[in-house]
């Protein structure tokens, strides 16, 4: 039986892909031990600078697998529970979701938790949980009005309704769209220009973007220089400098 959720490194690139595709890599509780697992050895290891995130099939993730959630005793037991989208939000490095069809529920806070997203064009994107009698748990709404405005994040989460791939990219929702055989190589050729970058640089950056929707803008500006600083004090900064003084491309390491 092959393993639902796989992680996977090469070249400074880890990926993590969702691999039920016969239910639409829809997320089991255990898929969610397996997810922090993955977190936590891609955030202990120096190899990895930059994550990809995928599912195999014809859905990026469907959610969270219903089947699985008459298994929790209580509501509070079902809100304790060890939650996937937190998992992804742990991670340090940058993150690129490449949605390679529905993303749905919990599959779209997965993206929506990633920095960057890319779709195939037939994709489809969806709050659907209101259609059971819920909402999403897993930071969609908060996610959502960031990432496409109040007004289109109440469309999506209000009538739980998809939107295609060009409406997601019309309002922002994901970057780029590309056909189903050019998805992974073209994440992968932004995850290369990535891990080409100061590691330290782009995990900071991660973190001054997270803490930028946090923050009234002065006080975003003010730990946007205390990062920059830090930074700065770098060895890959100082191999920056030197590189443009010499006219040639750095290299830069962890440091």
């Amino acid at each position: 039986m092959s393993e639902p959720l796989t992680l996977s490194i090469d070249n400074r690139i880890a990926t993590i892909t969702y691999n039920r595709p016969e239910k639409l890599n829809a997320m089991t509780p255990e898929m969610a031990e397996l997810m922090w697992q993955a977190v936590r050895s891609i955030n202990a290891s120096d190899e990895v600078r930059v994550v990809i995130l995928t599912g195999t099939g014809k859905a990026f993730c469907a959610g969270s697998d219903l089947a699985d959630l008459d298994r929790y005793a209580t509501p509070w037991n079902f809100r304790n529970r060890p939650e996937y989208c937190d998992a992804l939000r742990a991670l340090l490095k940058p993150s690129i979701a490449a949605i390679n069809g529905y993303a749905m529920g919990g599959g779209l806070e997965m993206a929506l938790s990633c920095d960057i997203r890319i779709a195939t064009r037939g994709a489809k994107l969806a709050a659907p949980e209101i259609k059971l009698g819920w909402i999403g748990g897993g930071g969609m709404t908060a996610l959502l009005a960031h990432s496409i405005g109040p007004s289109n994040a109440a469309l999506m989460v209000m009538t739980g309704d998809p939107v295609t791939a060009e409406t997601a990219l019309g309002w922002g929702l994901v970057s780029e769209l590309t056909a189903p055989d050019t998805l992974l190589p073209r994440a992968r050729e932004i995850a290369t220009a990535i891990a080409n970058r100061a590691p330290v640089a782009a995990e900071t950056a991660r973190r001054n973007l997270q803490a930028a929707y946090n923050m009234p803008l002065e006080q975003a500006v003010a730990y946007e220089r205390d990062l920059q600083a830090v930074c700065f004090a770098t060895e890959d900064a100082a191999e920056g400098r030197a590189a443009f003084a010499e006219k040639r491309a750095p290299v830069f390491n962890r440091r």
